[in-house]
């Protein structure tokens, strides 16, 4: 098949392009404006391929979406560009209406109109998957999971525009009969994060002898789901769902985010001891929460399970060891970013 992938150069989107080129047999189109998170440097092992095509661009922009579809003729659009961190869209929610609704509305119109003009064949095998997350649905009690029915209620300037967006695809789907798909995933993590998120800015702080914020008491609850899993979730269903069907992707591997922290800060005191000789997690620091912190996140993925055959691989405690291990063996890789645009600074303080 030929894949569109936009935000392809983003932490899951090249996760699925770095899967596509060494997995299968698919050729890929990555559709990335390059923002602060999109990297060129995560598509590396993918970029040598003659499967593999990059196109810089926005996809407000609707000629150069238009353009792209006619030229690549794909069979698949997934759709992963967004503005994903939930800090900076408490800073500056514009951004993320623009891209998350605006820009969605866009990809969505475009491919309406490619969808209408190919032959029959073609036009029942094409599928536009939507890729969104599961802070759509709010905030969760200490009981019960996310399921593909449940009730949409976000907090946040970041998950409303994600939830305004999957209500547009389903839209598209219902109204114009675009054959849409669209996931609701945990929290991902593993190698090629942004040191924003807080896995990564963990591990570097720690590194770099700084205090490591935690937000609140550090209660609040995450399935984490690893990207490489996620990836393989995504393949699933563009492959082999059903248009108009939504799946949830989680990890089975809920955590509180002390315990994340402290789980991080026991593998470097095993892999890369501090010189003088303390534990990590003397630099734990606890900082005001952040304005409308949702409790607790946790998918039920057993819909995915039962009609895609797919459960996630990778613990936990493997894959936290792995990304950890994976981060002190690229330090270069996370170095340029902080160097060139981030300096693991506190966001979203919501001061206006």
């Amino acid at each position: 098949m030929r894949i569109l992938v936009t935000g392809g150069a983003g932490f899951i989107g090249s996760a699925l392009v770095r899967r596509l080129i060494e997995h299968t047999d698919h050729e890929v189109l990555v559709f990335d404006k390059l923002t602060y998170a999109g990297l060129l440097s995560s598509l590396e092992p993918a970029a040598g391929s003659n499967r593999y095509t990059f196109v810089q661009a926005d996809i407000c922009d609707a000629e150069m979406v238009a353009r792209t579809l006619q030229e690549f003729q794909p069979d698949v659009v997934a759709h992963l560009a967004a503005e994903s961190h939930v800090d900076r869209s408490i800073d500056g929610p514009g951004e993320f209406v623009q891209t998350n609704l605006v820009g969605t509305f866009v990809m969505l119109n475009q491919a309406l109109g490619y969808w209408r003009n190919l032959p029959e064949a073609r036009k029942a095998a094409f599928r536009f998957h939507h890729i969104s997350t599961d802070e759509v649905f709010g905030s969760l009690g200490e009981e019960g999971f996310f399921t593909e029915t449940t009730p949409y209620d976000p907090r946040s300037p970041y998950s409303a525009s994600k939830a305004g967006s999957d209500h547009l695809v389903r839209a598209w789907g219902h109204t114009y009969g675009l054959p849409v798909l669209v996931t609701n995933c945990s929290n991902n993590y593993g190698p090629y994060h942004f040191p924003e998120k807080l896995i990564p800015l963990i591990i570097i702080r720690a590194l770099n002898g700084e205090p490591l914020p935690v937000y609140g008491d550090g209660s609040n609850v995450r399935d984490w789901l690893f990207v490489d899993d996620h990836a393989r979730a995504l393949q699933a269903v563009f492959e082999k769902g059903q248009p108009g069907q939504t799946y949830n992707v989680g990890g089975n591997a809920e955590q509180k985010n002390i315990d994340v922290v402290t789980a991080i800060c026991t593998i470097l005191d095993q892999l890369r001891p501090r010189d003088d000789g303390q534990a990590y997690a003397n630099q734990i620091t606890y900082v005001a929460d952040r304005p409308g912190h949702d409790q607790r996140y946790a998918i039920d993925a057993s819909k995915i399970g039962a009609d895609l055959d797919w459960t996630p691989s990778v613990t936990f405690e493997e894959g936290i060891a792995r990304t950890v291990r994976w981060y002190l063996e690229n330090q270069a890789w996370w170095q340029d970013i902080l160097d060139a645009r981030y300096a693991t600074q506190r966001l979203g303080v919501a001061n206006g």
